[in-house]
């Protein structure tokens, strides 16, 4: 895992999938602004009225409405980086950039592709800090 003003960069592992994953920098657990904290999280299957059917992650400290749902960017916007996310997760199929920004690539598959290996079932979300 990777934090900077670009984003916090990591990867979301199992059932047979590897996804690379994009969130916003940490801003201490701030809505809007910041990733979600270390911690176990249970995710069940929503239908977003704006992103149509992902995994919503609950019950984190302080937060709502966080989802994984498909975009590319999650810079810090006051520092002048694109966002397409305000506290949720972003998979990609791989990390990358678009532009001048670090990003996260071919999302929208990589979120169909965690629905289809999960059968769209809940599953426990694991966060570990491990920055590098």
């Amino acid at each position: 895992m990777r934090t900077g003003e670009q984003g916090t960069f990591g990867q979301l592992c199992g059932h047979g999938l590897t996804l690379s994953t994009v969130e916003l920098p940490w801003r201490e657990n701030r809505s809007n602004v910041s990733c979600i904290p270390a911690g176990e999280y249970q995710c069940s299957i929503v239908r977003s009225p704006r992103f149509g059917r992902v995994f919503h992650v609950r019950d984190v400290p302080g937060r709502s409405a966080i989802l994984i749902h498909a975009g590319n960017y999650a810079g810090d916007e006051k520092r002048g980086w694109r966002t397409n996310s305000y506290g949720c997760i972003l998979p990609g199929l791989r990390a990358g950039r678009l532009g001048s920004q670090e990003a996260v690539l071919c999302s929208r598959a990589a979120v169909s592709e965690l629905l289809r290996a999960l059968d769209e079932k809940p599953f426990t979300l694991v966060i570990q800090e491990n920055f590098a």
